[in-house]
């Protein structure tokens, strides 16, 4: 294919693919989509990258007439995978939009409260085994591994009732009319 036949299919398909991105081109996305070597830096909407696709395309111009063919040629692979990259991005719009994760519904409280008390009155209980179990170990080895894991419990134990304390305020705050 010459060079200025290429030149005129990619512009076609820069035209078509500005027409596909304008109606979601405003819309923010919430994680990069693309990998760094394709995009040379991340935008937050499809507009940027189509951005990046027209800045590309006019370096690959001012290439053609510079007669610069090495980065004719590296420009023009670039241009084509960044091309099929956004139009597959936007083939699949309408089922990121299904997958979106739905605004978690109010939690319920009270269920998470008695929860959590189990898990602590589990934890307590696991606590007081590896200590009851400490006192009979005749190896300095198997007795730090005890002692390890009732550190390690304990730490599980600490966070386990601050947790509590988070929903019992947000229970209050619920009561109250907060």
């Amino acid at each position: 294919m010459s060079t200025h036949r290429l030149i005129q299919v990619l512009e076609q398909q820069i035209a078509q693919l500005a027409g596909e991105v304008s109606p979601h081109g405003d819309a923010p996305i919430p994680q990069a989509r693309f990998d760094s070597a394709l995009f040379s830096h991340q935008g937050t909407r499809l507009r940027d990258y189509l951005a990046q696709i027209q800045h590309n395309f006019a370096q690959l111009k001012d290439a053609v007439n510079d007669n610069r063919t090495p980065q004719v040629a590296f420009l023009a692979e670039k241009l084509v995978a960044q091309i099929a990259a956004l139009q597959r991005e936007l083939a699949t719009q309408a089922l990121r939009r299904k997958n979106q994760p739905r605004p978690a519904k109010e939690e319920d409280l009270y269920h998470k409260l008695a929860e959590h008390q189990d898990y602590e009155r589990r934890l307590i209980a696991m606590i007081q085994d590896r200590e009851s179990l400490l006192g009979a170990q005749s190896t300095l080895a198997a007795q730090r591994k005890l002692q390890q894991e009732v550190a390690a419990l304990e730490g599980r134990l600490m966070r386990c009732r601050q947790a509590l304390a988070r929903i019992e305020r947000g229970i209050e705050r619920k009561e109250n009319g907060f």
